[in-house]
């Protein structure tokens, strides 16, 4: 029988190695472990994160425009896609530095899956006297419906619809709507996940909660300059302006100051004096 390499058994070891070295070396428990495991995690992938807000900043700036380019060629859509991809690279966006860190994050969050699942079997008999408590409420190898793990996720819920709030900002309406069900609808699939991955995931959204606060605050939204507002009373660009010799000259009004706009009338009729029929004499 052939046996398949697991691709993902590197991070799995790197994972425990973390794990083990937070608990020996700084003193944490198991549960807090996780905790500062998350903490590292997006400490590393900070970077990638700023660049992510960039492109989200920068797709909500051009949202007009690119809806605009989605009305007029609504009916092809590939002519839709190739001025959209145009339009990205005139402008320099990139619509998949958005998803960067959930996508990095993908394979850790699988791989700690199975750290757990094997946790108690294989890491915790070599530490005897830790605790796989978390503040007393849930055991991190047990699944999130036993005990208090309930409170946990729902925790979880409000936290991950949250987070999702500052990652759907500029998203359309369906795909935002998608976004805020999603962790509703994985509630009967994550029931029987370790109740140590909630506080990884629960950890992470309460990470991007706090991030979408702080970059509010610090990083403004990139403006676009906007055209000038027009009123009734403001003339066209190219209306030629009256030429300055004309002031003077027959078509000009009675009484203009210097410099006023001039406005020519009609030529004015001169009636010629009829003559007497010559000299008397």
């Amino acid at each position: 029988m052939i046996a398949f390499a697991n691709p993902l058994r590197p991070i799995e070891d790197f994972l425990t190695n973390v794990l083990e070295w937070l608990h020996t070396t700084a003193g944490f428990s198991w549960a807090w472990s996780i905790v500062a495991l998350v903490v590292l995690v997006r400490l590393v992938l900070v970077p990638v994160t700023v660049r992510q807000i960039h492109s989200m900043q920068n797709l909500q700036a051009h949202a007009p425009e690119m809806k605009e380019i989605q009305q007029r060629w609504k009916h092809d859509r590939q002519r839709q896609n190739e001025e959209l991809m145009k339009f990205y690279r005139e402008n320099k966006i990139n619509p998949a530095a958005s998803c960067l860190p959930i996508v990095l994050q993908i394979p850790i969050f699988i791989s700690l899956f199975y750290v757990l699942k094997g946790f108690e079997r294989e890491v915790f008999p070599n530490y005897p006297g830790s605790s796989l408590d978390f503040i007393g409420l849930v055991d991190i190898t047990q699944p999130t419906k036993d005990g208090w793990g309930p409170l946990l996720l729902v925790i979880y819920v409000a936290s991950q619809l949250t987070s999702s709030y500052f990652m759907a900002a500029t998203m359309q309406k369906a795909q935002r709507i998608m976004l805020m069900v999603l962790p509703i609808v994985f509630i009967p699939f994550i029931l029987n996940f370790p109740s140590g991955l909630m506080i990884y995931w629960l950890t992470t959204n309460l990470w991007t909660t706090g991030q979408g606060f702080v970059t509010r605050k610090l990083m403004p939204k990139p403006m676009l300059p906007t055209a000038e507002k027009k009123s009734s009373r403001t003339p066209p660009k190219d209306a030629p302006e009256p030429a300055a010799g004309k002031a003077n000259g027959p078509g000009a009004k009675d009484g203009a100051k210097d410099g006023a706009p001039v406005v020519a009338g009609p030529p004015r009729r001169v009636k010629r004096k009829r003559s007497g029929g010559g000299r008397r004499r």
